[in-house]
Order: structure tokens, then C-alpha cells, then sequence
């Protein structure tokens, strides 16, 4: 029945999916950064973004049809490039993915309370380990639903903010304060936004043809997701300006404010709230998922591998992670949080672009220059992030190279 069940999946449910992990809360938190770092140049930064995600959606749906196996880059890595690049991509995601379950977390805070955000990005991250610990876990039916609602809600602000009197089309042009490394740095935060997008790689075991599905949904969804970011960062740019944008640690709220939609206000913080719990919801699962397969590969601790025999569910990696996320979420500022999410995430494709290279010509030229631009992208956008989320980024990488080759030399003189 359950096999049956994920053959029936075609091309507009892998779209939804797709949509589905990516129209989320990166939206609402992550143009106040990237318009920080990029000024009026925050379009083309968000172009940028797209092209490096469809690279490393493809280089994903390649490698998935060939390695049908949980796990994603970590196991792509460690059977194309050897067990520490797979090991390193698994770093990555679970410390990546840590902070932007932090992130989802102060986005919920910033918009339902921004005055105590801290206090209930702790608060979202307790009560949500706390059903994933029940092994509650969000079904296609509420994905399509939070889906249905944040696009409504972004539709909404787009139109009140297009129509107002207060949108000026001067503010979209670019000017001499736009610099290369402004855009750069503004398209790995935007990266943030599109995080997710790569779950459509994931569904080998539950399409129809795998083969062309796949390929089709991918460009279909992250085109969709594009249309959606670039229609909301055009209208919340022409009513707030680079600068006001900027400042703001909730945009959409700020724009329905400007555009004089006030009674926008508590529906677009209700579509935030929604799309940062919906997501964290997801995120704590996936993270903790990851954690459970590491260590029972010995590369985390193995009691995290352990399985709660009434819920079914890998309790310990749970309440770890969302003891960590908790920590994190209480000490950070979202902005760092999205900085070092998308440092983790995009070493993590990096890998996974890096071992969809090593399939060679014979699977697809163009399939192999395709990973070459994501690995080059992946790169470039990493490492033009602020400086603290790069060194951050850095010295946790450096940690878990030094815990890989202290765990490699205990098992080996054993």
C-alpha cells in the first residue's frame, strides 16, 4: 500500500512539494539582509541565488536516481568522493540546518512579538520538539495547505503594495553604490530563501517515471518560486526603499504599513508565523533525522542513534537538537542565524555539485557544466557572505574535521 501510495506522485505533486519547502519563511526574514548587503541591487542578487539552486537542484535529481537512499549528499559523498566528504556534508547540514531552524524560529519572534523575540523563538523550538518527540509529523495535506496560505498572504502584500501611492518605481534602479561583492553576499543570504527546493530530488521512491518527472518538476518549481520572490522583493523595494528594507526586521509587515494596508498587518503576521512554525516543524525533523543516521555511522555520538520503542522516533537525536536550537535561538540575532545557515548549506551542495561532477560526460555534458557553475557558485556565494558567518562557518567545519579524524583514528587502532 505505502509503495503504492508513492508511485502515484506526477509532475504537479512534485511541484507542490517542491513549492512547498521552498515558498516558506525565508521570504518574509531574509530580503531585510540581502537589501542590507546589496542596496538596490537586491534583484539581481536574487537571480543569482536561483541560477546556483537550480544547479544544485539538478546535480541532486541526478545523483538521487542513482542512490535511491536516505541520507541526500551524505551518502552522494561519501560513495563519489570517499567517507569524509560524505561525512563533511552531513557536518554541514545538520550545523547549517541547526541555524535555520534558529532562524524559523526568531522569524516567528520577530513577527508575532518583536519585542521579546528571543523568548518566542525558545518557546516555538520547545513545543515543536515536543510533537516531533510524539511522532506527529506534518502530512501532504497541511504542506498544500501552508502552501495555499503563504501565497495568498505574499499575493496580498504585492498587490497593497504595487497599488499604493507610496510605491515609487525609482527605488528598483540600480545605482554607483551597487558593488559586485554587495550582490554576492546578498545572493548567498537570499540562498536562505530558496532552502528546500532540493526535497523534489528526494522523491526517486514516490513518482511516476522518476526519470522525466523529476527533470520537469525541478525547473517548474524553483521558475514558480522565483516569479513569487522576485514579485514580493519588487513591491516591498518600490514601497520601502534599499535603506528602509534594510532596517527591517519584518519586511512584509513593514511594507503593508507603508503601502496604508493596516489592516494587512495581522494577516500577513499570522502568514509568517504559519510559514516560520511550518517550516521549523519540518526542519527539527530532518535534522534530527540526519543526526540518527550520523551516529549510527559512529560519527556522532551512537547514543543519539537510539529509537523511543513507544513513538518510534529517534528521541535522543530529537531533544539534542532542539536543546541546541533552543541555545542558539535564545543568544543569536536572525541575521547572523541566516548568514551561517546558508554557509552550512552551501558547503553541503557544494559536495553534492562536486560528486555530481565525477559522473563524467557520458551521463550529460551539459549535466557536467551544470556542476561545475553549482561547485563554482556554491563557492563564490559561501565566501562572500559577512565575514563573521564565513569564519564561523570555518571553525565549526574545522571541529568536525578534527572530531572525524579523532573518531577514524579510535575505531582504527581498535
Amino acid at each position: 500500500m505505502t509503495q503504492g501510495l508513492r508511485r502515484t506522485l506526477g509532475v504537479f505533486d512534485a511541484v507542490v512539494i517542491g513549492l512547498g519547502s521552498m515558498v516558506g519563511a525565508g521570504i518574509f526574514v531574509a530580503l531585510g539582509p540581502a537589501a542590507e548587503a546589496a542596496g538596490a541591487g537586491l534583484l539581481p542578487a536574487l537571480g543569482a541565488a536561483a541560477i546556483v539552486a537550480y544547479c544544485n537542484a539538478t546535480a541532486s535529481a541526478r545523483l538521487a536516481a542513482l542512490y535511491p537512499a536516505s541520507g541526500g549528499t551524505y551518502v552522494y559523498g561519501r560513495e563519489r568522493l570517499g567517507a569524509f566528504w560524505g561525512y563533511l556534508a552531513g557536518w554541514a547540514f545538520v550545523v547549517g540546518k541547526t541555524a535555520s531552524c534558529a532562524a524559523m524560529a526568531l522569524t516567528a519572534g520577530a513577527y508575532l512579538w518583536p519585542e521579546q523575540a528571543h523568548a518566542v523563538a525558545v518557546a516555538a523550538v520547545v513545543a515543536l520538539t515536543a510533537v516531533n518527540y510524539g511522532g506527529v509529523q506534518k502530512s501532504a495535506l497541511l504542506t498544500r495547505a501552508i502552501v495555499a496560505l503563504v501565497l495568498a498572504v505574499l499575493a496580498a502584500v504585492v498587490v497593497a503594495s504595487l497599488s499604493s501611492d507610496a510605491a515609487g518605481p525609482g527605488r528598483l534602479a540600480l545605482d554607483g553604490e551597487v558593488t559586485a561583492s554587495g550582490v554576492l553576499q546578498a545572493a548567498g543570504l537570499l540562498f536562505f530563501a530558496f532552502a528546500g527546493y532540493a526535497r523534489i530530488a528526494t522523491l526517486g521512491e514516490e513518482v511516476r517515471d522518476p526519470a522525466r518527472t523529476i527533470p520537469r518538476a525541478v525547473p517548474l518549481a524553483l521558475g514558480i518560486a522565483l516569479a513569487v520572490y522576485a514579485a514580493v522583493a519588487v513591491s516591498v523595494l518600490a514601497v520601502l526603499g534599499p535603506q528602509a528594507l534594510a532596517a527591517s526586521p519584518a519586511p512584509l509587515t513593514d511594507a503593508a504599513r507603508a503601502a496604508g494596508a493596516a489592516w494587512l498587518v495581522p494577516v500577513v503576521t499570522v502568514g509568517a508565523a504559519v510559514a516560520a512554525l511550518g517550516s521549523l516543524l519540518s526542519l527539527i525533523l530532518g535534522v534530527s533525522r540526519t543526526t540518527l543516521a550520523m551516529a549510527r555511522d559512529r560519527h556522532l555520538p551512537s547514543g543519539l542513534a537510539a529509537v523511543h520503542p513507544r513513538f518510534q522516533v529517534p528521541h535522543r537525536a530529537e531533544l539534542a537538537v532542539g536543546a541546541v536550537v533552543a541555545v542558539v535561538a535564545a543568544t543569536v540575532d536572525v541575521r547572523g542565524a541566516i548568514g551561517f545557515s546558508s554557509f552550512g548549506v552551501l558547503v553541503y551542495y557544494g559536495i553534492a555539485n562536486a560528486s555530481a561532477w565525477t559522473l563524467g560526460p557520458s551521463r550529460g555534458r551539459s549535466n557536467q557544466v551544470l556542476a561545475a557553475i553549482g561547485l563554482a557558485g556554491c563557492g563564490a556565494l559561501a565566501f562572500a557572505l559577512p565575514p563573521a558567518s564565513v569564519l564561523a562557518g570555518l571553525g565549526v567545519l574545522a571541529v568536525g574535521t578534527v572530531a572525524y579524524a579523532v573518531s577514524r583514528g579510535r575505531h582504527t587502532g581498535t
